[in-house]
């Protein structure tokens, strides 16, 4: 990647280049995987909330809770996964917005941020787990883990697999 800032202007004054050669995920884990979603993508992070079941929803969807006014839809990450569903009820919650609906991904816990190097990103390998290589936008490996950077957009898109 080239320096930040760069010849470019007409006039011949640096530039400087706004694009960063990080990205920050905020971390969290299911089933003992380590996962991250763009921070950017995050609302709020919140502990237990007494949710409303919702009739007739599909299984990974947990129900309904009111945050500062607002109605949040929230799934289950574990079953929309494919993985089983954890034996205690506590869990957290990421808030995400998709299509201007606020969900509450209800994950096991919620780790850090971190600000990681664009360049490390590697694509999905062949040997990842199908269930989550359908919602992954691609692998960065840690110190003795593997992060798997879930699509937000892809996970709640349910129009996607009505149509297939």
């Amino acid at each position: 990647m080239s320096s930040p800032i760069e010849e470019g202007a007409l006039d011949g004054s640096p530039v400087i280049d706004s694009f960063s050669d990080t990205e920050d995920f905020v971390t969290f884990t299911i089933a003992d995987q380590l996962f991250g979603i763009p921070v950017l993508k995050v609302q709020d992070v919140l502990s237990s909330h007494n949710i409303t079941r919702i009739p007739l929803a599909p299984p990974e969807i947990a129900g309904s809770l009111n945050l500062r006014g607002r109605i949040v839809t929230a799934m289950d990450v574990r079953l929309r996964l494919g993985l089983p569903a954890r034996k205690d009820k506590v869990s957290m919650s990421i808030v995400a917005e998709h299509d201007g609906e606020l969900y509450s991904l209800m994950v096991d816990s919620v780790g850090e941020v971190l600000a990681l190097k664009s360049e490390a990103w590697e694509r999905n390998p062949g040997t990842l787990d199908p269930k989550f290589r359908d919602y992954s936008l691609g692998i960065y490996r840690l110190d003795g883990k593997l992060l798997v950077v879930l699509d937000v957009n892809r996970l709640l898109d349910y129009d996607r697999i009505q149509a297939a």
